[in-house]
């Protein structure tokens, strides 16, 4: 075989392996597909929102409960008439944001496809439940360790100085602000694995610049701990990223991939 047939040859075989839809289109066409695709994600999380509101009052004070145990002590106060059914609208709107994760990673996938490998295609679907699952662990994590340790720690330096009052709608502003974070946060590992997958990307150029990496999370954790009144918080969500990003390049090097 010579080189003209040897290179016939090699094309082939790409073209065997090429993505069969992926076709040149303008930009413009591009841009509306995008935003048509955003306002898919953003209609999702509304629709979530409007059906879990009228459970968001057993919500707030299991809630609660679970955060601030204690009785009368840390009852909730409420200072101006609409307090109660704001908070039930934030509340909504992060059962809108734990969903809207996946659908974002099926409509950026769906953005793609055309360009996709078969392959690429199939671990691109995986990460769809994926991100549900993460982003739920994400909340569970806050709930359960993040948000009963912030409080703890705030009431044991506060306890025999002053009498805290623990208002509904800027407390839970922390709550859930803490959750909401966390459930972007722990996709973290997902945005790894596909940004290699599609060759963004290498575990071998994070790797070296894993210091930038943990800078930005303290900067990024900072930035949105500002309503924080503990100043835990987002020491507690930076050491969270961290631990994700490192735990996440561990596993790929383990795995030789």
């Amino acid at each position: 075989m010579d080189a003209d047939e040897t290179l016939s040859a090699a094309d082939d075989g790409i073209g065997m392996n090429a993505p069969e839809t992926d076709v040149e289109q303008p930009l413009a066409v591009h841009v509306e597909e995008m935003i048509k695709r955003l306002a898919i994600v953003i209609a999702v999380a509304g629709l979530v929102s409007v059906a879990v509101f009228p459970v968001t009052e057993s919500l707030i004070t299991t809630i609660w409960n679970y955060v601030l145990p204690g009785g009368e002590a840390v009852d909730p106060r409420i200072y101006h008439p609409l307090e109660l059914i704001i908070t039930q609208l934030k509340v909504a709107s992060l059962a809108g944001l734990v969903i809207a994760l996946p659908v974002f990673v099926y409509q950026s996938y769906a953005f793609m496809r055309p360009g996709l490998y078969k392959n690429e295609r199939r671990y691109y679907l995986a990460a769809v439940p994926t991100s549900l699952v993460l982003a739920v662990l994400g909340v569970l994590f806050a709930y359960l360790l993040v948000l009963p340790y912030t409080m703890d720690y705030f009431q044991g330096y506060t306890e025999g100085t002053a009498d805290v009052a623990f208002a509904l709608g800027t407390t839970f502003n922390l709550i859930l602000m803490v959750m909401g974070y966390l459930a972007v946060v722990f996709q973290i590992p997902l945005f790894i694995m596909l940004a290699i997958m599609l060759g963004v990307t290498t575990r071998t150029w994070l790797e070296d610049r894993r210091l930038l990496f943990w800078a930005a999370f303290a900067g990024i954790s900072f930035t949105f701990g500002a309503i924080d009144p503990t100043g835990i918080v987002p020491i507690l969500v930076a050491l969270t990223m961290i631990a994700l990003f490192e735990t996440t390049l561990a596993l790929l090097r383990w795995t030789g991939n």
